[in-house]
């Protein structure tokens, strides 16, 4: 059998070369990529979770329940139902009704009067109103929760938008699962997180994806109104020259199926 031409060994080259590229790639879309296969849940570091303080301009859904509904109605009427997160239009924001916490930290609810509720979780704000119900209404049953829980998420996710999150309890995984996950151009291990501290002011944190550590992080919950930031890796830079390859690839392919069909007929 005779050696093959110096080029077509060289675009030989570039086709394995391509393909190998291509399996090298789908290996760095893995999250937490230092937990090995045999790790079980209890393997696990998983944050801490606590709960989140009620702030100024805040909405909160407030119901109080007694025996006769028309007596409260006043009270719940105020309040709207939930967004369906999963269900959301992409880079829509539901709507949300509620009692606002103006910026002295009260919220305003009929018959009961200005109630102070910054500064508490909602499992305290909701024992401070069932104390401040309980000289109007026998017997009454509370619920305080966040009606603009709102993340935002954007960047290199497949539904980047801002959501209005019914469960306070919502993790930075969550997050990116509303978003429809990272797409195949989002740098993993450069996830920024952006937040306000009590003074009002912005600061941000850097999450990798591919360490399991991130579970343990103290930002791994979330907190109303955080953003979230995927930044594009270099593959989405180099996109175009990355579809040239590709079409080199094939090209070289083809091209050398060709040329062996026709010399070794």
């Amino acid at each position: 059998m005779k050696k093959l031409p110096f080029l077509m060994q060289l675009l030989l080259i570039v086709t394995v070369a391509g393909m190998l590229s291509s399996c090298a790639n789908t290996k760095r879309l893995r999250y937490f990529q230092d937990l090995s296969e045999s790790a079980t849940a209890s393997d696990l570091a998983i944050a801490k979770y606590n709960e989140p303080y009620i702030q100024p301009d805040d909405i909160l859904s407030i119901n109080i329940n007694t025996i006769d509904p028309e007596a409260t109605a006043s009270i719940n009427n105020r309040n709207g139902g939930y967004s369906n997160v999963a269900g959301a239009q992409p880079g829509s924001v539901a709507s949300t009704s509620g009692y606002l916490v103006d910026k002295d930290g009260f919220a305003d609810i009929p018959v009961l009067g200005k109630i102070k509720l910054a500064g508490l979780t909602t499992l305290q704000a909701r024992d401070a109103v069932r104390a401040k119900a309980l000289a109007s209404f026998k017997n009454p049953v509370v619920d305080v929760r966040f009606s603009n829980f709102k993340i935002t998420v954007i960047g290199e996710v497949n539904r980047p938008a801002s959501y209005i999150i019914p469960n306070e309890q919502v993790t930075l995984l969550d997050a990116i699962g509303y978003a429809g996950d990272l797409t195949v151009y989002g740098k993993r291990e450069n996830v920024l997180l952006i937040r306000k501290d009590a003074n009002g002011k912005n600061f941000s944190v850097k999450m990798d994806m591919t360490k399991k550590s991130t579970l343990n992080s103290p930002y791994f919950y979330l907190r109303q109104n955080d953003v979230i930031y995927v930044e594009p890796n270099k593959t989405k830079v180099l996109n175009s020259d990355n579809n040239l390859i590709k079409y080199i690839t094939v090209a070289a392919t083809v091209f050398t199926a060709f040329v062996l069909g026709i010399r070794y007929l």
